[in-house]
């Protein structure tokens, strides 16, 4: 009886979960401290033609801040990209371009452009705070045999987000996004997004993405591969001065 009674009081604990709550969940989850990849990103057009680009990247405290720089294409090769988020003031986001052999700095009203041609926007690399959003919690779902909490997230007004809202869905056992829906600023659906997660040590970290852009019928699918955690990235890394200085490693 006492098993039936605590199996109950668990059932009842989750479904009163406020969407805040369950937001709170995840922002709580363990992470590594830093975390080094070799990635892959593969832009496919409506046309089905492809383009793949190899990036190196270092981030530490949860992706706040982050280095990477572009290995190739060709004419991409190095271009890198920095990010330093704040709690209290716009994050600062500045690329290195070697061909005008300048630093371009990505300015807030920027954040909806796309990252690099790809489906990603310059906001969508960015955290989303809880502060920032006011979260619903919408009913559970399955997804692939998953089964999911479902809260939407709408950007505070003065975040001028180039979104109107997302609908995320995250597994139950392992308090990690599967899968996320964005809309743009008319209410329409924008980009669908899925997320592959992975058992790395003793962390479940994001090993993939894959983005469609509904309305432009457009993909990205980043992969991050020889993923590397708590090797002790310094957080003097995380200067413009560095962005112009490949990686030998």
């Amino acid at each position: 009886m006492k098993k039936i009674i605590l199996f109950i009081s668990f059932l009842t604990f989750g479904m009163s979960q406020s969407g805040v709550e369950i937001a709170q969940m995840v922002d709580d989850r363990a992470t590594p401290k830093d975390m080094t990849s070799s990635t892959t990103m593969v832009l496919t057009n409506k046309k089905g033609k492809t383009r793949t680009a190899k990036i190196f990247s270092k981030s530490i405290n949860n992706n706040k801040k982050q280095i990477m720089w572009f290995l190739s294409p060709k004419d991409d090769k190095g271009v890198a990209f920095l990010k330093i988020e704040h709690d209290d003031k716009d994050d600062e986001m500045r690329m290195w371009l070697p061909a005008f052999k300048k630093i371009r700095r990505i300015s807030s009203k920027k954040k909806g452009d796309s990252f690099m041609g790809s489906d990603l926007s310059y906001e969508d690399m960015s955290s989303r705070e809880i502060n920032e959003n006011t979260f619903t919690r919408l009913d559970d779902e399955l997804v692939d045999g998953v089964d999911c909490y479902v809260i939407e997230a709408v950007p505070n007004r003065d975040l001028r987000s180039s979104y109107s809202k997302h609908k995320t869905w995250i597994d139950k056992n392992l308090i990690m996004a599967v899968k996320e829906e964005s809309y743009d600023r008319l209410g329409n659906l924008k980009k669908i997004k899925s997320f592959k997660n992975e058992l790395v040590g003793k962390y479940r970290v994001m090993a993939g993405i894959f983005v469609k852009d509904v309305q432009n019928n457009h993909t990205t699918n980043i992969t991050f591969d020889d993923l590397k955690l708590d090797t002790g990235i310094k957080a003097n890394l995380f200067h413009e001065k560095n962005l112009k200085r490949l990686p030998r490693n």
